[in-house]
């Protein structure tokens, strides 16, 4: 079947799947890996530190895919994001915006008429994003990693609350990866889905095996793991870490952040926080998505079978067909 839906019919991809950004390993060349499984890929800006290498990776993932990309500008967190941004424009790449209101960026993209996506953690946020003129946006639910608001809530009550209030193709997120979690994000009204942890698990995602071995060996009864995921953010100490958000050197304050997100009780001690190979390592920095892979495939293999087998979901479900 054609998996057609506002967000293939937006980013022109031929399924509604999205990679999720990442720190150091969304780069150009697994974009490209992705976009060419007919899913839609995603250069993390950060990655590329220079509006110039941003460029040259946005030009090796045209040249290394027939398949549709874009480029993630995370607020707060990617450097010159407003050069960053001159270069997604200029190359007419779609761009996502995340974190936090991205308010000040939005003009110049409007005027130059690429498609835009906001990601965010609540549905106001979105429907912010949504007021601004934004062509689709992501919620991501409690379920999913990354930084957390006080105020998140389950990928589930997040996505139906968020079809009953937006408009624009909305895009799931949290947890999900693999059919079934593909399918309920569809049936609970979502235009597709984004998947982050899901594709760390795969041999062309840059991280060491032993990263890969701990994704795949996770637990769904790892208490530790569960409530670093799903646990809600203290909001004293969320509140205070933003407090110093225009006080402290930025990557500082941003190490401090990720301790806060993570429930990290030492998260003002910045020198003992870990690197993102070993915080995913000791499972420190993945979406429960994590307690559903069982082996390491190519991310073709991953998105071939969440798609034959919600196709063969969707042929099994006798209630489908009364009538």
């Amino acid at each position: 079947m054609e998996w057609n839906t506002r967000v293939t019919e937006l980013l022109g991809c031929k399924y509604p799947i999205l990679e999720g950004a990442y720190g150091k390993q969304g780069g150009w060349k697994f974009a490209a890996a992705v976009a060419n499984t007919g899913a839609h890929g995603l250069i993390t800006a950060m990655t590329a530190k220079t509006p110039e290498k941003l460029r040259e990776y946005i030009r090796r993932c045209r040249d290394a895919t027939d398949g549709t990309f874009g480029v993630n500008l995370t607020i707060g967190l990617c450097p010159r994001i407003e050069e960053m941004l001159e270069v997604c424009l200029e190359e007419k790449v779609q761009v996502e915006t995340a974190a936090f209101k991205p308010d000040l960026l939005v003009p110049r993209i409007k005027e130059a008429g690429v498609k835009w996506i906001h990601k965010a953690a609540r549905v106001q946020d979105a429907l912010h994003a949504e007021k601004l003129g934004a062509d689709a946006v992501i919620v991501v639910g409690l379920e999913g990693t990354g930084f957390k608001q006080a105020e998140q809530m389950p990928t589930m009550f997040t996505t139906i609350l968020a079809k009953r209030e937006i408009k624009i193709p909305l895009i799931a997120a949290g947890g999900i990866g693999n059919a079934r979690g593909f399918l309920a994000a569809l049936i609970m009204g979502a235009d597709g889905v984004m998947m982050g942890t899901a594709f760390m698990a795969t041999k062309e995602f840059p991280l060491s095996s032993n990263a890969k071995e701990a994704i795949i060996k996770a637990s769904p009864y790892d208490l530790e793991l569960r409530h670093r995921v799903i646990g809600s953010v203290n909001p004293a100490d969320y509140k205070e870490v933003m407090d110093l958000r225009n006080k402290l050197p930025l990557e500082q304050w941003l190490a401090m952040l990720e301790g806060v997100n993570l429930k990290d009780p030492d998260w003002k001690n910045v020198s003992l926080h870990k690197t993102g190979q070993e915080l995913i390592t000791q499972l420190k920095a993945v979406s429960l998505a994590a307690t559903m892979m069982d082996r390491v495939t190519t991310v073709k293999e991953l998105i071939d079978s969440i798609v034959s087998d919600a196709q063969e979901l969707l042929n099994s479900y006798q209630f489908l067909k009364i009538g």
